[in-house]
């Protein structure tokens, strides 16, 4: 009963009163963002929600979109703007997030949405995070994040999926919230701190 409606509902109500405390946060970084990034404050990118249907994640864009000579877009580490810095190490940039779980495609908590191109590299397995919504913040998230390696990663994701409670809910956000004021480990997302994921061993070697 708590995964298929109490959970849900919570999250709506919860994300929506959540969402108009941090509007004006919402709004001036909106604007800051609008006028350093050309008119463009808003990252949208495709990732996999539940079941691994896709959906538009919204985030506040922390890097240029500058490019080398031949087109290409520079490396993370060079296209990331000192608001953008200052957004992430605060986790600021997640704030827009909260329209999609409004929107019912993401939760407070569950396993991160990661890239659309990772889907088929999982094994069964690591599968099984997209049994649930993915979530803003989540069981690896608390747990080390960018600091652990892929494959612990997920294995955090299983286990979350295996032992979601309203309990293991409320601990992951206040631990988050945590987390957010002394900017551990949060500081950057994985596009940045992390390696492309390139699939698990028994994959590569299949």
């Amino acid at each position: 009963m708590y995964v298929h409606l109490i959970k849900p509902a919570l999250d709506i109500f919860c994300a929506t009163i959540a969402f108009i405390l941090f509007l004006p946060v919402f709004i001036v970084v909106s604007l800051l963002l609008y006028i350093s990034n050309d008119g463009k404050p808003f990252f949208y990118q495709s990732r996999p929600g539940k079941h691994g249907k896709i959906f538009k994640i919204i985030k506040f864009k922390s890097m240029s979109d500058k490019k080398d000579a031949s087109g290409k877009l520079l490396p993370d580490h060079q296209r990331i703007t000192k608001l953008g810095s200052f957004i992430r190490k605060y986790s600021l940039d997640e704030i827009p997030q909260l329209l999609n779980v409004i929107k019912g495609q993401m939760s407070l908590v569950g396993p991160r949405p990661l890239r659309v191109q990772y889907l088929p590299l999982y094994n069964i397995e690591q599968q099984r995070r997209h049994e649930l919504r993915p979530g803003i913040t989540g069981w690896a998230q608390i747990n080390g994040r960018n600091t652990i390696s892929w494959e612990d990663k997920f294995k955090y994701d299983v286990w979350y999926v295996d032992n979601i409670s309203f309990s293991l809910d409320l601990q992951i956000l206040f631990k988050t919230v945590a987390k957010v004021f002394k900017s551990e480990g949060i500081s950057a997302s994985e596009e940045i701190t992390m390696e492309e994921f390139k699939g698990t061993q028994e994959n590569t070697t299949n």
